[in-house]
């Protein structure tokens, strides 16, 4: 049994992160962009925009959007600039790994299609974060990189084909004639490469120059121009100050390559964004809905309400969170909660908005629609979780920021030193200079490691809601655990009533009560009263009550005759224990109702270990974990669990203030927590831990104050999160250690003049493939035992 803690309750706090001005406020209270909405706002944004009230009263939409034509994480910021000048915007926050922006603004004063057209103008397009937008802007932008590396591609080799001459002449071999006029005809070739192929390269950095800022399109470009217009002056006098070298086939030479590594660069977001998008489901666009006379008509989703009875056949998605009215069948549920067999459905079960209806036909009774459903906040979680820009992810964008304005200065003082040594390579060294030193792959090397590991995460159902906490997870070495709905089964059914047949008042009061609250017990309570009705049960006044819940005691509401009842612990909700209460077990029960302190009703619940929480918590012991078991429930109840799952010290009776000073104990001495509640009752303690996990029971996800949302309800799902993020940790730092490693020997080379454009080229587009590669096998292991 654990000891009391005696260490503060702020010992040790982790420090909530303060966002920077420009950032969207995450607390702000969000509702979903309706009719009411002001006036401006284009109806094809309404399914992703969100209103917050701003300081002084004003509503401000909060627009997701996708992104294209973004190269680097310089293009972040570029973009975020670009739009936070324009009236109308209050905060804009891109996420470069996977292009998509988080857009603070008022429509009514600025129109979407004006910061549309501000982006295009500096390269960039954008479309609503919808499945059908963004899947026609990813073809577009597809589209346009496949023609741009088939121009780059095929005028490169024949731009070879005219160089190769001059490689293997003897000296004196070639009529000057000749020379000159393949130097003219890799001059023409060349051209459109620099028009079509490299035109976003220019753009982009036009764009960052008239922002002051240094983005890594600015040495690309600057290493091109310098290229070109050397190679041009030498093409027109080979006599002159640019001397005689031609630089053709190193241009488009580099630049096949770059646009090769941006395709596929390109092409691994663009599946990225896919599995995200099938992780987060789809809903359908139109559905049968049942009207009052039995007939049925076609309608779109947006139209459903809740009490609507919608058709749902064999192959379709279920359009809403909803109950079985009528029908069986199976329903496909792993996209939102990581099950991966079909799960039987029957009249009185709860379906999901995006699953699939797998067999049989459904006659479904609408719960929750649009932002309300579990998918909604799924889709929510994962857009926070991959808008947040990480600490480590924010310190290399600032490093590579310095690190792009050291290049230029290298390269500078390069071709000074060679313009003494020998005038005719200067340029060449500049060029090589320029393009191996450009820091691609450090701006790459954490970003394309954590969105991969969040996304494999996604897909076994733990849903992050900031990228810092894999970060945080690998350095976890104590796992503190509520007890109810967290080891336990989440549906515990009441085993014991007092008495045995409750009056009406008493039944009224407690199902109100119940079904007011998110907790594994009110929810098995409230189904428990609900089934003993043989119809729905009928309105009373009961339902009028103001419903307020402490955390970790209960629910109280005051009637209107002036009573007050009271649903919870005993020791909570009781204030008189009558001989004859203790007689019949009350204040052993572990729910309680009560009028005015006196019990009404008591109950007892049988409660069984998951599945696969034993498996668990010997996983984390082998880890060398410690595990800790803290419960509000009574001391016994708290110790049998403990007894069934295994060697773990543990603490029942502890209020929400005790579990809050135990882990500011456990922080005191220097320990890293990862705590798993329910996200509710456990709020304060959740907040207060390293890495805190919510068991993902209710539709309203988007609101916890948990680090992640395990919405599979498998605690195997952690298991595979520790290890993944110690896994994803190595990763980063390979990645980072590959990138300081190929600038460290590369730029020498291209200093002393061995490495020649082309070949620097193909070093930059390689250390970046290299670096997506290797994060890309995060998405692939299925084990992770380090």
């Amino acid at each position: 049994m654990l000891p009391a803690p005696a260490a503060s309750a702020d010992a040790g706090a982790r420090g909530a992160d303060i966002p920077p001005a420009n950032r969207p406020r995450r607390d702000a209270p969000l509702t979903p962009a309706a009719s009411s909405a002001p006036d401006g706002l284009d109806e094809a944004l309404r399914p992703v925009t969100q209103w917050h009230a701003a300081t002084g009263g004003e509503r401000i939409a909060r627009t997701r959007l996708r992104l294209s034509g973004m190269h680097c994480a310089a293009c972040a910021g570029l973009i975020e600039t670009t739009l936070q000048a324009r009236r109308g915007v209050h905060a804009a926050q891109v996420n470069a790994s996977t292009q998509t922006l988080l857009l603070d603004w008022s429509p009514a004063d600025v129109p979407f299609e004006e910061l549309r057209q501000s982006l295009r103008a500096a390269g960039y397009d954008l479309a609503p974060d919808l499945a059908g937008p963004a899947r026609e802007l990813r073809r577009r932008e597809h589209r346009q990189a496949v023609w741009r590396l088939f121009v780059a591609s095929f005028l490169m080799m024949q731009v070879m084909m005219l160089a190769w001459p001059s490689y293997v002449a003897a000296p004196g071999e070639m009529a000057p004639d000749q020379a000159a006029l393949l130097r003219w005809g890799q001059w023409v070739l060349t051209l459109p490469v620099m028009l079509l192929a490299a035109g976003p390269f220019f753009q982009a950095a036009a764009s960052q120059l008239r922002q002051r800022r240094i983005g890594m399109d600015v040495p690309v470009a600057l290493g091109l121009a310098v290229a070109f217009v050397a190679g041009s002056g030498a093409t027109l006098d080979p006599d002159g100050l640019f001397g005689h070298e031609v630089y053709f086939d190193s241009i488009t030479m580099f630049v096949a390559f770059l646009l090769g590594a941006r395709y596929l660069e390109l092409r691994a977001r663009h599946r990225a964004a896919q599995a995200l998008e099938q992780a987060a489901g789809e809903l359908p666009e139109r559905v049968e809905r049942q009207k009052p006379d039995g007939s049925v008509e076609t309608v779109p989703v947006a139209q459903l309400a809740p009490g609507d009875l919608v058709r749902v056949s064999a192959g379709q998605r279920i359009p809403a969170d909803a109950t079985v009215d009528a029908g069986a069948g199976a329903v496909d549920e792993s996209l939102l909660t990581g099950e991966s067999r079909p799960v039987a459905k029957a009249p009185g079960d709860e379906v999901l908005a995006g699953s699939l209806n797998l067999q049989g036909v459904l006659m479904l009774r609408v719960r929750q629609v649009g932002e309300q459903t579990r998918l909604a906040g799924i889709r929510q979680l994962m857009t926070q979780a991959f808008q947040d820009r990480p600490a480590t992810l924010r310190m290399a964008d600032r490093v590579a920021g310095w690190f792009l304005a050291a290049v230029l200065v290298v390269a500078g003082l390069a071709a000074l030193a060679w313009q003494l040594i020998d005038p005719s390579r200067a340029v060449a060294v500049a060029v090589s200079v320029l393009i191996v030193t450009c820091p691609c792959a450090l701006s790459l090397a954490a970003p394309a490691a954590w969105v991969a590991a969040a996304g494999t995460l996604a897909r076994r159902g733990l849903l992050l809601s900031r990228l810092d906490a894999i970060e945080t997870l690998a350095d976890i070495d104590v796992v503190v655990l509520d007890k109810t709905g967290t080891l336990t089964d989440p549906s515990p059914r009441p085993r014991r009533q007092w008495p045995d047949t409750l009056d009406a008042d008493a039944r009224s009061a407690a199902l109100a009560l119940a079904g007011a609250s998110h907790h594994p017990l009110a929810r098995s309570l409230a189904r428990a009263l609900e089934s003993e009705l043989d119809a729905r049960p009928p309105s009373s006044p009961a339902k009028q009550w103001v419903i307020e819940e402490f955390s970790g005691r209960g629910l109280e509401a005051l009637a209107d005759d002036g009573r007050r009842w009271r649903l919870g612990a005993p020791r909570w909700a009781l204030t008189h224990f009558e001989p004859q209460e203790r007689r019949t077990g009350v204040a052993d029960a572990q729910v309680v109702l009560a009028c005015d302190g006196i019990a009404r009703a008591a109950w007892q619940f049988d409660e069984a270990l998951r599945d696969d929480a034993r498996p668990a918590v010997s996983a984390w012991r082998e880890r060398g974990l410690e595990v800790h078991l803290l419960s509000g429930d009574a001391p016994e109840r708290v110790a049998a669990i403990a007894d069934q799952v295994g060697p773990v010290r543990w603490r029942g009776g502890a209020s929400p203030e005790d579990k809050l000073a135990h882990v500011a104990a456990l922080q005191a001495c220097g320990h890293r927590v990862l705590m798993i509640g329910d996200g509710i009752n456990d709020a304060p303690v959740l907040a207060r831990a390293q890495v805190s996990v919510a068991m993902g029971q209710g539709a309203d996800l988007a609101k916890s104050r948990a680090d992640a949302l395990l919405v599979s309800d498998r605690l195997g799902a952690i298991t595979t999160a520790l290890g993944l993020a110690r896994r994803t940790r190595q990763v980063a730092r390979q990645n980072l250690a590959w990138s300081a490693l190929y600038n460290a020997a590369c730029v020498p080379m291209a200093l002393v003049g061995w490495l020649p454009p082309w070949a620097a080229g193909l070093g930059m587009a390689t250390s970046s493939l290299l670096v997506v590669a290797n994060a890309a096998r995060l998405g692939r292991d299925t084990t992770f035992r380090r």
